[in-house]
């Protein structure tokens, strides 16, 4: 049994900030937290914080999850994203052909079986949407749930499976049947008045995806599906928070709706993430980034070229959250919403040795999956 012993100058465990901890790690995890520095193997001068969650994740590196689904493309985009302080993920699959979901599947039970680092599970976005809330998605292969997408949600061996569904494409016996099965399921890309989202909820659905885009509005006399994601307080919400989804000050209203921790960051990432790409395709069409911003053809926004730690930077300072709270939001919420906090978004005894290295700038120095350094800054 391999043992190492790392000296973080300065740690944030997910609750405090703590100065000259040494953490001792073992097969992946933290097994020992100390500040006897007189034997160790390295040295963390920045600030060390939980590792960064992003439970929807489309692309990056040049790959994009629709278009190859496939181990390497997997790699390759939890690659891209480790740069950026992402060590575990979903990579997220949009509406596309039930071949294609299944491919992804296959994917995903191979990156699971060769335990490729920061990979969990599975984000299925779509293909059971609203047409009239489809945002880029695909109208052709948005359609209701069948026995072939079933055989797909019912495997056992592609990690946790999220699900982003329209509540009013899919019946409360279907999503009673998916949270049974220990799928997470989030409402999204809907038209759904309250009352039929909320059905939803009382259903097992406890979740909203990429709150305020693609879902109907709140309004003086209908919630909407907007309006029932503000107003439950056990359901959590995924938030794209880079200045073009989402509003700040939408932003700042739902965190001063919703209670602490139901709130957590996603990227809804693509390709051009970890790369100077302009321009790819997205299932049919094209894409372009421009101010920042990605754009199809049509003129939707599609997805985001959003990694987590500009994610936390903007939090931290175009919503002016603590920094700590705006690290949480990357890191212990998104955990606890995936039922994983026990392993992850805390730097604790027992926990996955999971974290990132910032400098004062909350650019990422190193990050470092199950204690092994996956990315570390040329200076």
């Amino acid at each position: 049994m391999t043992i190492f012993r790392l000296h973080v100058k300065k740690l944030f465990d997910s609750h405090n900030y703590i100065d000259d901890q040494v953490l001792t790690i073992s097969d992946g995890k933290i097994i020992a937290l100390d500040s006897d520095t007189s034997q160790i193997d390295d040295v963390l001068e920045g600030l060390v914080v939980p590792g960064f969650i992003d439970l929807q994740v489309n692309g990056g590196g040049g790959a994009l999850f629709n278009d190859s689904p496939s181990l390497k493309s997997i790699q390759t985009i939890i690659s891209a994203h480790s740069k950026f302080g992402t060590t575990a993920m979903l990579p997220t699959l949009i509406t596309d052909k039930i071949s294609v979901m299944e491919q992804a599947a296959d994917a995903m039970a191979e990156a699971i079986a060769e335990k490729v680092p920061g990979i969990i599970g599975i984000h299925f976005e779509g293909p059971h949407l609203s047409v009239a809330k489809k945002g880029a998605h695909i109208e052709e292969h948005i359609r209701p749930i069948s026995s072939q997408e079933w055989k797909v949600l019912e495997r056992k061996d592609i990690g946790q499976i999220l699900v982003t569904l329209a509540p009013e494409t899919v019946n409360a016996e279907d999503i009673n049947r998916m949270v049974s099965l220990g799928i997470k399921v989030c409402l999204g890309h809907s038209n759904a008045d309250f009352k039929t989202a909320q059905k939803a909820l009382d259903a097992g659905a406890d979740g909203f995806t990429h709150l305020y885009n693609a879902m109907s509005p709140i309004q003086g006399r209908e919630p909407g599906v907007t309006g029932c994601a503000l107003l439950n307080d056990q359901a959590s919400c995924g938030i794209i928070v880079d200045g073009h989804h989402v509003d700040y000050d939408s932003c700042k209203l739902a965190l001063k709706t919703k209670p602490a921790g139901s709130i957590f960051l996603v990227t809804d990432s693509m390709p051009p993430v970890g790369t100077n790409d302009i321009e790819f395709d997205l299932v049919g069409k094209k894409v372009r980034l421009e101010n920042g911003k990605l754009t199809s053809t049509t003129g939707e926004l599609a997805g985001s070229v959003l990694d987590m730690a500009t994610a936390v930077e903007n939090a931290h300072l175009g919503l002016k959250l603590p920094l700590d709270e705006a690290i949480r939001m990357a890191s212990k919420y998104p955990a606890n919403y995936i039922n994983q906090s026990d392993v992850r978004g805390c730097l604790i005894i027992g926990s996955q040795a999971d974290f990132v290295e910032l400098d004062d700038q909350f650019k990422v120095k190193s990050t470092w999956i199950a204690g092994q350094a996956v990315y570390k800054r040329v200076v």
